[in-house]
């Protein structure tokens, strides 16, 4: 909508100072502008006939200038460039310290800054923020946010959830948007009555509902500290809870005295249903006094002991570290540490960085003063900074879509919004809800550290288990609720009215549809999710699967007639064929079937090349129904790929590949056992297959796997389905894959691509053929493939295989011949041909073992040769790992590590250490890419490290640009050690002098070097990655020497001088260094 004129004249001069209207606005328009949109009427006249407030003189004017400056403070998109956008950030910053701890000034100068640099936010507007004090009293804060009208545009807060609602009403009258963080009510959500207010975080109460429909926790209390804010988010909590169902049955509010807090805790020792204790008040770990006092006493009243969870509320609104963190207020009281093993702490996942990391990042850019250590910052600081970026995203939606900087506008545009905040990524849905994820943090009662074992997934509405179980204490797990209290529409209650017999079979009929319904839903949702999500989820992406060199196989790629074969193993062994390691180009989805899928191999079969629009109802039930196969002479079922156009059935991988590969290589003696063990294994995958009402359809040799134990499984099954059911396009299948093929299919409709029971029994006979003659089928005939389709559909005469009585007994070749009868209902099925079969070996299981073994014999021969190969491979290969074990330590630590033994620390009476760094590395690293970084390090440090080669020192580490070593150690040299240091000091700023950065040749390097003597401890420091440390006062003052030297120069302290001897010296006066006076020299 466009601004709208209004002819009227003599607009007060502050109007436009106090930024209503924009003196650009003035000179871009030849009228003033009235910037709201078109009134409807019976106001609307009122701009299009100015002649009207002529005729009612001054009083008309007075109130169309009130109507126009109501509004004026949300401008339209053509006055938005030249407005200033001030966001008013409440809070009870002065009345309550633990807030003030925020520092919100800090964070909202941050995040406007941060808005004000970026190109396509300030477009919108010129940001700028106001600290607005909140009072703690309720109505003392609602009646300062009455004054606040003027004072900003938008308002993040407010902070006390007891006037939520007024001030959401106030900023709707005054059509200014108002963000909140801590607001709970769900009253709040609909925007028929609050259309300018909007959630940054996501409502408190939905987190808490989803942990409590988790653990079937639904029996709570709520304890508050006396705070009036805190009460009144108790209350709030306790609403929103018993609105949905959830049976709050305990409120009470302590103060900061122990006599409260006992009788609070007394009365939730009476409260024996109880599961949760919800506590509205700071948490103990950011210096909560009272949640402290609460937790101390309930260790004392047994109360901690794991039949009640704590769960401190306050650390829902912002993301709180705990990777390596290390709280001081666990860390420094046991008791309180103790107390902490029943508490719960949920608060929002940070995956990228911690809120400290995140907060000293802004220090080492210069955006914030580094005087106040992250540590000392409440983590509700990233939620302020986090909020009004919320704010300036939703001011540019509205920008870029042409509407009105509106409050309803800029509440609307807080939809599908995904950008990092401080710390945490934020998203929102369609409708505007924040999607954070939160974790459940845990400890257990011996250590302070903070882990996660759980992500309540706000997208999803789940809650997914991170791997490790809650300690709870002694072990014992609070009591689970009944699953009523999480149903909607059942009441849990001990008994019910009487009914008359219509409203009971009323009532019965609805709740049989309502049943029939939520199955219905629930089984959708339940396939949706093993579809999507979960370790078994069905459809896989690049994301899920490894593509394997297609130089495994000669034969892994599918032909664009659907061909499949498997592996060849005639030209390779089975080490070959199982070796992860290729000298070809990289194997990717366009040049290989086979893939790593969560550690194991699995193949993939490709469908035909069409458009894959969706999955459908159907296609989810046939997947599914494949995902439920379960048998030993069935290939498993992993999921459909589907990326990069590709669209695949994912199933086991097989190492001795198909049975048709089987039978056309030669190095394998198949003799009838082994032949007649590999049918039974068929004609049981079929069983299986036709008991669950499924007829295979493309059932051929190649379509037959063998693993590695020589079991064959059927492949391919359910191939056609998913085609006919995904609708892809239908391709005429070549004649050599039509001849196994029954003829009553052949003579139909699309052959190939429809099945059926009798089917599978003829193309069964068809495969007993290729494994009695060891070849393809109708091999003996000499006919084309073309040939042999036409004959089949047209008899007489039938066309069929022969088959020698030597191949087979003849009970074999008699079935065979009946399963391809040529009238489908005169074929056994595969119930009786099993039982047939058995009868063929008279009884005697078919032991493939017998005949495994006789191949066995013949590797064994070559085994004794592979085991010397492989013995001098290992001698070399533990050559070279002891080569480098002594060059990553010394060789007395290392011959230590190598036979377990424990490698004790050292003392050093006299060593001189050296250290140095590059002059402003920070600068060069700034002015050049990563891997120039690296290159230049690694160029340096190989100088170094030949210059060392010549001298008796020993490198004792490098950290970034930080180079150290050491003399007199490992290996005590005498009084050598300072000369020995000095001289490759020299040796180095000799070499420096002339050393060249390759990706800035006219940039010189400088480095400054600290020396210093003395005694020293040395040890080995850790099991994984062990490292060669030293420790004592000559490695820090070493360390400073360097760090207060001089570039180009080294910088001894005096103790050193005395052993340096001849060496040339120059002083530049003592330089102090932690109370100790060194001389500088040069």
């Amino acid at each position: 909508m466009r601004p709208t004129p209004c002819a009227f004249h003599n607009i007060p001069r502050k109007w436009a100072l106090q930024g209503h209207i924009s003196p650009d606005s003035r000179k871009s328009h030849p009228f003033p502008l009235c910037l709201f949109p078109p009134l409807s009427p019976p106001l609307s006249p009122f701009c299009h006939f100015p002649q009207r407030l002529r005729l009612h003189g001054l009083l008309w004017l007075f109130l169309l200038a009130f109507l126009c400056l109501t509004p004026l403070g949300h401008l339209g998109p053509s006055a938005a460039h030249a407005t200033r956008f001030r966001v008013g950030v409440l809070g009870p910053w002065s009345c309550d310290p633990l807030f003030a701890k925020a520092l919100p000034s800090v964070a909202a100068r941050l995040a406007v800054g941060r808005v004000n640099r970026d190109p396509d936010l300030s477009l919108a507007a010129t940001f700028d923020y106001v600290i607005l004090e909140e009072k703690c009293e309720t109505s003392r804060a609602l009646d300062g946010f009455m004054g606040f009208y003027t004072r900003a545009t938008g308002f993040i807060g407010p902070a006390n959830p007891g006037y939520c609602d007024s001030a959401s009403l106030l900023a709707r009258s005054w059509n200014k948007a108002v963000f909140s963080w801590g607001c709970v009510g769900y009253e709040l959500d609909d925007a028929r009555s609050h259309p300018t207010f909007a959630r940054s975080m996501p409502r408190p109460t939905w987190v808490l509902l989803s942990l409590m429909q988790h653990f079937h926790w639904a029996h709570a209390g709520v304890i508050a500290s006396a705070e009036e804010s805190w009460v009144e988010t108790a209350s709030k909590v306790t609403n929103s809870l018993r609105s949905h169902g959830m049976p709050v049955s305990l409120v009470v509010t302590i103060g900061n005295d122990a006599a409260s807090v006992r009788n609070a805790l007394a009365k939730l020792k009476k409260s024996r249903n109880l599961r949760l204790v919800i506590m509205c008040m700071h948490s103990a770990l950011i210096g909560g006094g009272v949640q402290k006092l609460l937790l101390e006493m309930a260790l004392d009243m047994k109360l901690t002991e794991g039949s009640l969870v704590f769960l401190p509320y306050d650390t829902l609104l912002y993301s709180l570290p705990y990777h390596n963190v290390t709280y001081p207020a666990l860390r420094n009281n046991s008791k309180l540490m103790k107390a902490y093993d029943a508490v719960l702490t949920v608060t929002i996942d940070s995956p990228k960085m911690s809120f400290y990391q995140a907060y000293q990042e802004a220090v080492d850019r210069g955006e914030i003063a580094g005087n106040v250590k992250p540590h000392q910052v409440s983590p509700l600081f990233g939620t302020i900074y986090s909020s009004v970026l919320f704010m300036a995203h939703a001011v540019h939606r509205v920008r870029v879509s042409g509407d009105w900087l509106s409050g309803p506008n800029l509440a609307q545009s807080t939809r599908n919004l995904d950008f990092q905040g401080f710390s945490h990524p934020i998203k929102t849905n369609r409708s505007g809800a924040n999607l954070a994820d939160y974790l459940i943090l845990d400890t257990d009662g011996k250590t302070w550290d903070l882990r996660p074992t759980h992500r309540i997934d706000m997208e999803a509405d789940m809650v997914r288990f991170l791997g490790r179980k809650i300690h709870f204490p002694q072990g014992i797990f609070p009591k689970i609720d009944s699953d009523c209290w999480f149903i909607n529409g059942i009441i849990c209650t001990g008994g019910v009215d009487p009914f008359s017999a219509v409203g009971i079979f009323m009532g019965f009929i609805q709740m049989v549809l309502i049943l029939f319904i939520l199955t219905y839903c629930i089984k959708r949702r339940i396939n949706h999710i093993r579809l999507f999500r979960g370790p078994n989820k069905i459809l896989l992406t690049l994301e899920d699967v490894t593509f394997i060199n297609p130089s495994l196989s000669k034969k892994l790629s599918i032909d664009s007639k659907g061909k499949t074969s498997g592996i060849d193993l005639r030209s390779q062994s089975m080490n070959s064929v199982l070796s992860p390691f290729s000298d070809q180009s990289p194997a990717t989805y366009e040049n290989s079937n086979v893939v790593l899928l969560e550690g194991d191999w699995a193949w993939l079969k490709r469908l035909p090349h069409g458009t894959f629009r969706s999955i459908n109802p159907k296609t989810s039930d046939v997947f599914e129904l494949m995902k439920d196969m379960r048998h030993e002479n069935i290939n498993l079922f992993l999921g459909f790929f589907h990326d990069c156009g590709v669209f695949a059935i994912v199933t086991e991988f097989c190492t001795r590949g198909s049975l048709e590969d089987l039978l056309l290589n030669d190095g394998v003696k198949l003799d009838w056992m082994f032949k007649s063990s590999l049918l039974l294994d068929l004609i049981k995958g079929m069983k299986y297959l036709h008991h669950r009402n499924l007829y295979h359809g493309r059932l051929k040799s190649r379509n037959c796997v063998v693993d590695g134990r020589f079991v064959l499984k059927i492949s391919d099954y359910g191939y056609n389905k998913v085609l006919e059911a995904a609708r892809f396009p239908y391709t005429e299948s070549s004649a050599e894959d039509l001849l196994w093929t029954a003829p009553e299919i052949l003579r139909g409709p699309r052959p190939g691509l429809y099945g059926s029971l009798h089917g599978d029994v003829y193309s069964f006979a068809i495969v007993v053929q290729e494994v009695l003659v060891r070849g393809p089928p109708f091999c003996m005939l000499e006919l084309s493939a073309e040939d042999l389709i036409q004959k089949i559909c047209k008899p007489p005469p039938l066309c069929r295989p022969v088959v020698s009585p030597e191949a087979a007994p003849m009970e074999c070749i008699q079935l065979m011949k009946q399963c391809w009868n040529e009238q489908p209902d005169k074929r056994p099925c595969f119930e009786e041909i099993f039982d047939m079969f058995k009868n063929i070996n008279k009884g005697r299981k078919t032991n493939i073992i017998d005949s495994m073994l006789r191949m066995l014999e013949q590797y064994s021969s070559n085994l004794e040769e592979l085991i010397r190969e492989r013995t001098e491979e290992l001698e070399i290969e533990k050559q070279k790992t002891e080569k480098l074990l002594t060059q990553m330590l010394p060789p007395s630590v290392a011959d230590a590590l190598k036979v377990g033994g424990a490698v004790e620390p050292e003392y050093f009476d006299s060593v001189t250490l050296y250290f140095s760094d590059i002059v402003g590395f920070t600068t060069i690293s700034a002015h050049s890419e990563p891997i120039e970084v690296v290159d230049l390090l690694n160029d340096l440090y190989t100088l170094f490290d030949a210059i060392i080669g010549n001298h008796d020192v020993y490198k004792v580490e490098t950290i970034g640009d930080a180079y150290m070593v050491a003399s007199g150690l490992p290996v005590a040299n005498g009084n050598r050690h300072a000369a020995e240091i000095a001289n490759m000091a020299l040796d180095i700023l000799s070499a420096v002098g002339t050393f060249k950065m390759r990706h800035m040749p006219e940039v010189p390097v400088r480095i400054r070097i600290g020396l210093h003597s003395g005694p020293c401890v040395a040890g080995v420091v850790g099991l994984t990655m062990p490292r060669y440390c030293l420790f004592g006062d000559t490695v820090t003052t070493a360390s400073r020497m360097e760090s207060t030297g001089s570039r180009k120069r080294w910088n001894r302290a005096d103790v050193l001088a005395r052993r340096e001897g001849q060496l040339y010296q120059t002083s530049s006066g003592p330089t102090r260094i932690e109370e100790r006076i060194c001389p500088r020299e040069q």
